[in-house]
């Protein structure tokens, strides 16, 4: 995943503050940073700091705007459309760090202060938004864009702040634009609820066990890492928590089937019980709220709103989409579904076959189809192994590097910082890893950036992107070692940093992932193909007591599973999909139960009963917290590509570099400069074809 949490176009449009010195002598983020290349000095800032700064970054970004709204001189580019691109520079150091860390380092604390931010960012933004003068002057040059002889990117830039400004409401007058306002600002902290919920939620529960029997199938790491968090617990016995590294592996592998329902149930219910956390009128009042807006914005549904500037174009474009590929799963699947059964009744199981037995059988099944098991993978990908793979693929593929510099302050000790250096030695930027479960951090994976790159008037703006997993942490006797699955989630958010690393673009609006949502993973599903190539693995993958190289059997036994029961993932994410789409093609309220809804939505994908206490809704952080609202079937949109790409790089090599230089240049380094589609043509040399998915995926 790309985004936890977008910035959006306020922090691309406030105007530069100038700082008094009276301000500079205790908070840090009123100076500029002394740090390597000013990196942000974690260790410098604290709670107390993070609204006073805000505070006076509003104030001088109002009194900026002010000067901009009223300039007595007729609008130019530079005096408007480059005079709020330049903006920003002191709200966005505070509110990029204040949002990003929200998704690592959240504490009641830090909530307490974005719930404090989010009314006066919103009431910030819809002044900006809604302002008419300067509207007005943003139209007068959109009017005349074709006498102002702008080069083709500050063009581009132009057109999308007039579009941004027409989507953002400037158009509404009177009640309507109060109302506006009003609904942003409401939504703003419905999101930070749904979040603060599903955080607690998640960090509530743990399954505590003392009887080692009820150990019985697990791994021996996992029975490790659960032993050290009862220790650090000052508990006896094994402790397991609703992080993914921490309880899927029960799905997964443990003979008791009562303990696979209970951790399931307390997965699969988060934020839907009867209790302060519960999110089902949150997600109610979202998508209500969400309707309001489109319709006030001229859209009959928000889906309809947010896909006017997609690739897909059109919720029509999306469902046939999703349905064409669901044609081609669900046979297989279920035929995956019926497989896996047979095989469960065959090893003695009765009664009904319910969704905490999908995993623990579909692992017996593959084990016993292709000889090997994850116990016999996860030695040969040691976490610092995999690094040095990841690094040297990238260096061979670009010819960049990456070097530690322990002067780069981090956020928690587990985060590592690097310097990214170009083939010429010329500095590219900094990457900060983060891939470690804690109770501060929410779950699954992603990147962001802390600064985005850009060169205006030849000022060149390096980078500093970070990627964030929750893979399991060392033990007192094992180092980290990550899942095969895992160092395919690696590569995914490499694939996104170095989309920002290698951004290279005048504007910062347009650099790194500011692209369209369903283009977005293409960088970074493509880069996951690499996890399937013996070529590749051979350069790093030894045992990481032995030093001994991976046995080529045990690759060809991998590669061989690749599509394992690929039909049944891919049901699974076309099923979040059509929840997506269900949600945000609303025309009228919800009314109902949220549960009826999203079964209702989900149905055509379902293999096993519905089941009444569990929700997938109040879960749902992509929709709900993250950025991906209307927009969850890019995954699988990302994935035509990427298949399509992958190609063009196996039909000249899979270390080709004239390859990986074109797609560094054409798709990598221009952002949003132009439309997705003419990028990728301009890598390609033609329009990506569904079947390249569904061969590769074995659907075809």
């Amino acid at each position: 995943m790309r985004r936890s949490y977008i910035l959006g176009v306020l922090f691309l449009i406030l105007m530069t503050p100038t700082i008094k010195a009276e301000n500079t002598e205790q908070n840090p983020f009123l100076v500029e940073y002394d740090t390597p290349h000013q990196t942000i000095p974690f260790e410098q800032i604290k709670i107390e700091h993070y609204t006073p700064a805000l505070d006076i970054a509003l104030e001088k970004a109002y009194a900026e705007m002010d000067a901009v709204i009223n300039n007595p001189e007729e609008p130019t580019f530079e005096n408007t459309i480059l005079a709020m691109e330049m903006g920003g520079k002191l709200l966005g150091k505070v509110t990029r760090v204040m949002y990003n860390l929200s998704g690592t380092m959240a504490s009641p604390e830090l909530m307490a202060c974005l719930r404090d931010a989010s009314p006066k960012l919103s009431k910030f933004s819809s002044a900006i938004s809604l302002n008419p003068k300067l509207f007005a002057r943003v139209k007068t040059l959109y009017n005349k864009r074709d006498e102002l002889n702008l080069d083709p990117e500050s063009l581009k830039l132009l057109e999308d702040s007039y579009l941004g400004f027409q989507r953002s409401g400037a158009n509404l007058e009177g009640d309507d634009k109060i109302r506006y306002a009003e609904v942003n600002a409401e939504l703003s902290q419905l999101s930070l609820t749904f979040a603060d919920n599903l955080l607690n939620e998640t960090n509530a529960y743990t399954l505590h066990l003392t009887k080692e029997e009820d150990l019985s199938g697990l791994p021996s790491y996992v029975i490790e890492t659960a032993a050290q968090l009862a220790k650090s617990n000052e508990k006896e016995g094994w402790m397991f928590s609703l992080q993914f590294p921490s309880f899927f592996p029960l799905l997964k592998y443990a003979d008791n089937r009562e303990i696979r329902k209970k951790i399931y149930f307390a997965n699969a219910t988060r934020a839907n019980k009867n209790n302060e956390y519960n999110n089902q009128e949150v997600v109610r009042k979202i998508t209500t709220l969400r309707l309001e807006l489109a319709n006030l914005l001229g859209f009959k549904s928000y889906a309809d709103y947010v896909l006017d500037r997609r690739m897909a174009k059109s919720a029509k474009n999306v469902n046939d989409f999703i349905n064409e590929l669901h044609l081609a799963s669900k046979p297989k699947a279920k035929e995956d579904y019926d497989e896996v059964l047979a095989y469960a009744k065959k090893l003695g199981f009765k009664g009904e076959f319910k969704n905490w037995d999908w995993s623990y059988y579909t692992e017996k099944l593959k084990v016993e189809k292709f000889g090997f098991k994850e116990d016999d993978i996860k030695p040969y990908f040691q976490l610092e192994k995999v690094t040095e793979g990841i690094f040297g693929l990238f260096k061979t593929l670009y010819g960049i590097t990456f070097k530690t510099n322990p002067e780069i302050q981090v956020y928690h000790e587990d985060v590592k910082a690097f310097e990214v250096y170009d083939e010429d030695g010329s500095f590219l930027g900094v990457l900060y890893q983060d891939f470690h479960p804690r109770a501060s951090k929410r779950g699954g994976a992603w990147s962001n950036d802390f600064r985005p790159q850009s060169n205006v008037n030849g000022k060149f703006v390096t980078p500093q992107v970070y990627i964030v997993g929750n893979f399991t942490k060392p033990t007192e006797t094992t180092p980290a070692l990550i899942t095969h699955g895992e160092l395919q989630t690696y590569l995914h958010e490499m694939g996104h940093a170095l989309h920002g690393l290698f951004a290279n673009t005048i504007y910062k609006s347009m650099s790194g992932t500011s692209v369209y949502w369903d283009f977005i993973e293409l960088p970074s599903n493509v880069h996951e193909n690499w996890a399937f190539e013996k070529e590749w693995l051979d350069t790093f993958v030894v045992h990481y007591l032995t030093g001994e190289k991976i046995p080529d059997e045990l690759i060809g036994k991998l590669i061989e599973a690749k599509n394992f029961h690929s039909a049944t993932g891919s049901e699974r994410q076309l099923s979040l999909g059509m929840c997506d789409m269900a949600w945000h093609s609303i025309t009228e309220p919800v009314t109902g139960s949220i549960k009826d809804f999203e079964s209702d939505a989900m149905s055509r994908t379902s293999l096993f009963p519905r089941i009444e206490e569990t929700s997938t809704s109040t879960a749902f952080g992509h929709l709900f917290n993250g950025g991906y609202a209307a927009g969850y079937y890019s995954y699988k949109w990302g994935e035509v590509l990427d298949a399509d790409a992958f190609a063009y790089f196996k039909e000249h090599g899979i270390f080709s570099k004239e390859i990986a230089t074109k797609f560094r240049e054409e798709v990598l380094s221009k952002g949003g400069t132009k439309h997705p589609m003419e990028l990728y043509v301009n890598f390609r040399g033609q329009e990506p074809k569904i079947d390249g998915l569904l061969e590769r995926s074995g659907l075809k």
